[in-house]
């Protein structure tokens, strides 16, 4: 089902089918079986590198709780938040944009918290609508990411007719964004093993950031 087929009253699911089991099947299929060192692997030799491949899966398990608990969750979740977990430990300040390695370094603890929070996207989802997801906002300063790439978010951002630095982007285009950057570093993890001598074993969709015409896609 393409977005043209689409109602306003159609589940919010319809949007994001692959937030159910598409995105964790193929994160943890991908990630199967390597050792330690091989999680481990990073090099300064590429910029897509200085993360190992462990990192990349720190990074995109919480970044579902980073926007949708921390930032979306006042908007989202009026009666609490739902219970995941200590937001400073998901979103560590101490590391950057990961989970606390201090509480979550195994790779199965990872793995553990990227299913909640897929969870709790599906969660999210299924109570929205088509027509919610776009007209729900939240507001913040910069633009992010939707201002960063116009080709890919032509309509996503609403700015501030009061205040030139304040924009206001919907609940369906941060989807978007979380949709991107988990295929993203899904990506990112195969270049880590190839960088190794070893096979993808998933094939990942040719869209979102790192299908921009200016992404790095340098191989090892």
């Amino acid at each position: 089902m393409t977005d043209e087929n689409l109602s306003e009253d159609d589940p919010g699911t319809a949007l994001f089918p692959q937030f159910e089991t598409d995105l964790y099947r193929m994160i943890t299929t991908e990630v199967e079986g390597l050792t330690e060192s091989q999680l481990d692997f990073q090099s300064e030799r590429w910029e897509w590198s200085k993360w190992s491949i462990r990192r990349n899966l720190s990074h995109m398990a919480s970044g579902d709780f980073r926007w949708f608990l921390i930032r979306w969750g006042r908007q989202l979740f009026p009666d609490g938040l739902p219970e995941v977990g200590d937001p400073e430990i998901l979103s560590s300040p101490k590391y950057d944009r990961r989970l606390d390695e201090d509480h979550y370094w195994d790779v199965d603890d990872i793995k553990g918290k990227l299913r909640d929070g897929l969870a709790m996207c599906w969660s999210i989802l299924s109570g929205e609508t088509v027509g919610s997801l776009r007209s729900k906002e939240l507001e913040l300063e910069g633009g992010g990411p939707w201002a960063n790439y116009p080709l890919l978010y032509p309509s996503a951002l609403r700015r501030d007719p009061n205040d030139a630095s304040r924009f206001y982007v919907t609940l369906e285009a941060t989807f978007q964004h979380r949709y991107y950057e988990h295929i993203t570093h899904l990506y990112n993890i195969q270049r880590l093993k190839r960088a190794q001598g070893l096979a993808a074993r998933v094939e990942v969709p040719f869209e979102g950031y790192w299908a921009l015409p200016d992404w790095d896609r340098s191989e090892p």
